[in-house]
Parts: C-alpha cells; structure tokens; sequence
C-alpha cells in the first residue's frame, strides 16, 4: 500500500516538470517578441530572460528532489525495523 501511494506521489511531483516546460517557452518566447520589438535593448532583455528562465527551471528541479525524496528517502516503520 505505501509503495503504490509514493508512486502516485513521486509521479505527481513531476507533473510540475510540465508546467515549468509551458514557463520556461512562455519566458524565451516573450523574450524574442521584446527584442523584434525594441532590438536596443536586447542585452538587458537577455539578462531579464535569464532571470526568468533560472527562477522557472529552479520549480522544476524543486519537483525533481521532492520525487527523489519521495520515492527513494522516505520510508516506513516496518522498512526501518
């Protein structure tokens, strides 16, 4: 039983791997329409970009060791004794 509930959640923890996918296109894609738009500032747009990208990929490599955590840290009472 507490196998099969930490895959459900180490798999549902990674759900959040697709949704920084879906962030991190939003950020770069912004970032191209800026720079077509007012190319004079495509080095503080890059740094921006950046900035962006860093703080959408850290969700995701949050995710990544709550999965970790999840399915490889935690066990039970009995797996202890």
């Amino acid at each position: 039983m507490l196998e099969g509930a930490k895959s459900i959640g180490a798999g549902a923890a990674t759900i959040a791997s697709a949704g920084a996918a879906v962030g991190i296109g939003n950020v770069l894609s912004s970032s191209i329409h800026s720079v077509a738009r007012n190319p004079s500032l495509a080095k503080q747009l890059f740094g921006y970009a950046i900035l962006g990208f860093a703080l959408t990929e850290a969700i995701a490599l949050f995710a990544l060791m709550m999965a970790f955590l999840i399915s490889s840290v935690f066990r039970s009472k009995k797996e202890v004794l």
